[in-house]
């Protein structure tokens, strides 16, 4: 049986938690790279897409803390895990709109 934590969630519940806020932050980050730095090679080469990876990352965190998880609590695994997931489904959800103008 999963322990409650400080906060109501259990262990289970917070892992779902992140793994999902993450998720849907790459995601997110992503659409906003292509709608505001564009899907073009010149976009694709430059770092404003990073800056806006680097925002959602960071943005996640007080997110986090209003569905109920206690961020105070993490450590570095559990921040290396959101900046991972986070990077991860960006990067195939921007590639994936990058790609999907070329022809052939």
């Amino acid at each position: 049986m999963a322990t409650d934590t400080a906060t109501g969630l259990s262990d289970h519940m917070r892992g779902i938690t992140v793994t999902t806020v993450s998720c849907l932050a790459g995601v997110i980050a992503a659409l906003v790279s292509a709608v505001v730095v564009g899907t073009t090679a010149d976009a694709a080469t430059g770092t404003r897409p990073l800056l806006v990876l680097a925002v959602a990352v960071f943005a996640q965190f007080p997110v986090l803390k209003l569905v109920g998880v206690d961020v105070a609590d993490f450590g570095a695994k559990d921040n290396l895990y959101v900046v991972f997931m986070t990077f991860c489904l960006w990067f195939i959800t921007y590639a994936v709109l990058l790609t999907s103008a070329v022809s052939g």
